[in-house]
């Protein structure tokens, strides 16, 4: 058994700070009482406001400090990384999604490997020595049949975009790992959720749709399921890991998988987000997309040996928060909205 114990981080950059992940990773840091930067360029794949409203609570600490710029922009980064003086760096930021990036895959390569590159040769010239690197079970492509998902296995197969893109940011830090002993980590999460996920995803679009009493669009006949993990456990595992990276322990690259190992049908996500709104669902049943995979189902035996990861929120009970603070945030919007008279 491998240690866990670790040094705990002073200064940390997390990018994609204003994100779903990553502003739960700010909150994270902030509570363990680190100084924290976020970087963010808020993209406009979903609403500023969204974003600057999930580092609300980040905004009142003065140890955190937000600064908008993009990571593709290197004397942006340098100018942050001379004043920050960090000792580990959260690499969340990215374009996401699979759809979107079989619509726009230059926006995808672009951001998701050139920005590694940068981010990785910033840390380099200024000695910044772990990164924690947030990968995907994307990577895997369709496995169908070949499960649960093992870090050992081969992924030369991405079916999308998105998925050849983690998979090249893995390999930038396996290769400055190799050439400049930067101690990286590649987190490969799996189907992440919880309060702030991006108004895109299933669960967020699904949830709008059953309180509304509209139709939800399912692509393919509901049997395709995915390894949902709560974005508390997520963000656990990048704590560890960074407390990992600057304790020194390990060969200083690893590959991580970071799920909960209970995949879950969309039907029987359907059925339990309906459960947890108290209305019932109306199906719309569309042709399976392009790019999706069958089923991601993750092996986690590694993250509990290197990391002592071990998810703790069921999916039951992870999708009561969520609709908690969904309904909550509805709340909100309207009691503004009939404050302003447009409600």
């Amino acid at each position: 058994m491998r240690s866990h114990a670790k040094k705990l981080p002073e200064r940390v950059l997390v990018t994609g700070a204003a994100g779903f992940i990553g502003s739960h990773l700010v909150d994270r840091l902030l509570a363990e009482g680190c100084v924290v930067w976020g970087i963010d360029n808020f993209d406009s794949f979903y609403p500023r406001s969204v974003k600057e409203s999930n580092l609300e609570e980040a905004q009142r600490s003065l140890r955190f400090r937000l600064v908008e710029g993009d990571i593709r922009d290197e004397a942006f980064l340098a100018e942050v990384f001379g004043e920050g003086q960090f000792q580990a760096v959260a690499h969340l930021a990215a374009r996401p999604g699979v759809r979107p990036s079989i619509e726009a895959p230059d926006d995808c390569f672009d951001c998701n490997v050139m920005g590694t590159v940068r981010l990785v040769e910033t840390m380099r010239r200024f000695g910044v020595n772990v990164l924690a690197f947030a990968s995907s079970s994307s990577v895997y492509g369709a496995r169908e049949g070949r499960e649960p998902f093992s870090e050992d296995d081969v992924v030369d197969g991405p079916v999308s975009p998105y998925a050849a893109s983690k998979r090249a940011g893995e390999l930038v830090c396996h290769t400055y790992w190799h050439l400049h002993g930067l101690r990286c980590y590649s987190l490969r999460f799996f189907t992440v959720y919880g309060p702030r996920q991006r108004p895109d995803l299933a669960i967020h679009k699904f949830t709008r749709a059953i309180q509304s009493a509209r139709p939800i669009q399912l692509y393919g006949d509901g049997s395709m399921s995915r390894d949902y993990t709560y974005v508390d456990d997520v963000v656990e595992a990048v704590w560890r890991t960074l407390g990992r990276g600057l304790s020194g322990d390990g060969s200083g690259y690893e590959i991580l998988n970071i799920g909960a190992s209970r995949p879950v049908p969309l039907n029987e996500l359907v059925r339990l987000l309906a459960e947890a709104i108290n209305a019932e669902p109306i199906v719309e049943r569309l042709p399976a997309q392009p790019g999706d995979v069958p089923r991601t189902s993750a092996d986690i035996a590694r993250a509990r040996e290197v990391l002592g990861y071990e998810p703790k929120t069921p999916i039951e009970e992870g999708l009561r928060r969520f609709v908690a603070w969904y309904l909550a945030q509805h709340e909100v919007s309207l009691t503004a909205s009939a404050k302003l008279g447009t409600g």
